[in-house]
């Protein structure tokens, strides 16, 4: 399972972050979580929270931020979400588009209360 590898990298970062900014209180970490990441969201929350479990960091929230998967047309330059996995030009018609997004996974945010 490599949500839980992945997991391990987010709280590491987080950590290290709040190790940044004594006196602080983490609340919640926000992740993009493309499409086509091949990570399972449900999976990854489920690892994250027993990886903080216990911890200092125990209150804080993985809030998850799906990416739609987009193509852009070679011929027309049109930008799409993909609809049932279809990547064809709704403008033009034209099948060999370009994945542009959907494939990412970032941190987004931290969300930190003053202590």
């Amino acid at each position: 399972m490599h949500e839980m590898g992945i997991a391990s990298s987010i709280v590491d970062t987080v950590t290290a972050e709040a190790q940044k900014r004594p006196g602080t209180r983490l609340l919640a970490v926000g992740l993009r979580l493309g499409e086509v990441s091949g990570v399972s969201a449900e999976a990854l929350e489920f690892c994250f929270q027993s990886l903080v479990k216990g911890t200092e960091l125990e209150p804080i929230g993985l809030e998850i931020e799906r990416s739609p998967r987009r193509h852009r047309c070679p011929q027309c330059g049109c930008e799409f979400d993909v609809v049932d996995y279809d990547p064809t030009c709704p403008k033009c018609g034209e099948f060999s588009t370009a994945l542009i997004s959907g494939d990412e996974m970032e941190i987004v945010y931290l969300e930190v209360e003053d202590g």
